[in-house]
């Protein structure tokens, strides 16, 4: 597993630089980590596609706590979250363009054949392993939404 092999090296390296938001985030990457082996345990390792999903999972949490702390006005706070976000980011494939994840929509509308709405389960299915870790699922619905609603 080259990702956690990465997240060990950079804990080693964030601790003896004494990086403690670092430390701490990464120490907070392995520990979900394990719970999601902990919880898989019996239905074999957890791959890479796993771990992607924690880290993302991971950084939608600390979007909307982000977004809470902006809300109550606790800048502090907030900028903490959005630098656990850069931090975990590190770790997950590049994040699609908006041209580059509409591009990968309409072409996959046409591989589907997809003409309205009540289709719209059938291009998810389609579409969300091609964007899996690589743009947001919010993101990814929305633009659906408005492309399906041009064609409709």
């Amino acid at each position: 597993m080259d990702i956690l092999k990465k997240i060990n090296e950079d804990l080693i390296t964030s601790m003896k630089s004494k990086d403690e938001l670092k430390t701490t985030t990464l120490r907070m990457i392995k520990s979900a980590v394990k719970n999601a082996e902990i919880a898989k345990r019996g239905k074999g390792d957890l791959t890479e596609d796993d771990i992607m999903g924690v880290l993302s999972t991971m950084v939608k949490q600390r979007k909307e706590s982000a977004e809470q702390y902006e809300k109550a006005n606790r800048k502090d706070l907030a900028d903490k979250e959005n630098t656990e976000i850069s931090i975990i980011q590190e770790y997950l494939p590049k994040q699609l363009t908006t041209e580059e994840l509409d591009a990968i929509i309409k072409s996959t509308i046409q591989e589907t054949g997809v003409v309205g709405m009540k289709e719209m389960g059938k291009l998810m299915k389609e579409l969300m392993p091609k964007v899996k870790g690589k743009a947001d699922g919010k993101l990814v619905n929305q633009m659906i939404k408005e492309r399906l609603e041009k064609l409709g």
